[in-house]
């Protein structure tokens, strides 16, 4: 299992990672909802919901959203960001929602850190028959010339289950049908200051050394001495469906 340090170091820069983290691709979230066939009024769980970024793009479209999300502080942030929707607190192990609830769970940028047997159990406890789930992942494109290289400042620092992740092997194609996955190519106006702040919000950052973090932001810099101003962010994407 990942550290603690790690998987719940986010709550200490809410306000930060709200700013910071870039939306997901609007083309991954309506491919993922299509898959899932979710029509008007469907009702998704959003799991692991952190401040809202997934959130958002769920409330945009016309679906009934619920949010669940352990940290008091990423919680906070999150009501304000997704006004109207229902928010509580629990954990993708013990999700606080009656047996067959909703029609489909997504997760933004969060399944890794998740005990997987146990949340795959969870989610299919409160999934209603013939429906799925949704991962998303915003990553460090390797093809941007920007974000490629900051990819490599990171990978290192990132804990080993977080450089490869696990729940693949751990998977059980019998709880939701086999897994599907795409990636989904964005161009987005960044700064270097906002490329700063998304590498700020990274647990690896997060959790080191206030020295460490400086070295780390110096390095961001100069990697965007040369930087025009977009980057080309991708969304990744893996969708499961239920037959029934």
């Amino acid at each position: 299992m990942l550290e603690d340090r790690f998987r719940f170091s986010f709550g200490r820069v809410a306000e930060e990672y709200e700013r910071a983290r870039p939306p997901y691709a609007d083309a991954g979230v309506d491919w993922a909802l299509q898959h899932l066939e979710l029509g008007s009024g469907a009702r998704v769980l959003d799991l692991a919901a952190g401040t809202g970024r997934l959130t958002q793009a769920l409330v945009a479209r016309p679906l009934e959203v619920v949010a669940v999300e352990p940290d008091d502080e990423m919680r906070r942030v999150l009501v304000r960001s997704a006004p109207g929707i229902e928010v509580l607190a629990g954990r993708a192990e013990d999700i606080p929602l009656p047996d067959a609830s909703v029609d489909a769970v997504t997760v933004g940028q969060a399944f890794h850190w998740f005990e997987t047997e146990r949340a795959l159990a969870e989610m299919r406890r409160v999934v209603r028959g013939g429906g799925g789930f949704a991962l998303f992942w915003n990553q460090f494109n390797h093809d941007d010339p920007l974000l490629g290289p900051v990819d490599d400042l990171l990978r290192a620092r990132r804990p080993p289950e977080a450089r490869r992740p696990q729940w693949r092997d751990r998977y059980d194609a019998r709880q939701f049908g086999p897994l599907e996955e795409r990636s989904f190519d964005e161009e987005r106006r960044m700064s270097v200051d906002d490329v700063v702040s998304w590498v700020a919000s990274t647990s690896p950052v997060i959790a080191a050394p206030p020295e460490e973090q400086a070295g780390i932001e110096q390095m961001v810099r100069r990697l965007g001495e040369a930087h025009a101003g977009v980057v080309t962010i991708r969304t990744y994407v893996v969708v499961a469906r239920g037959s029934g």
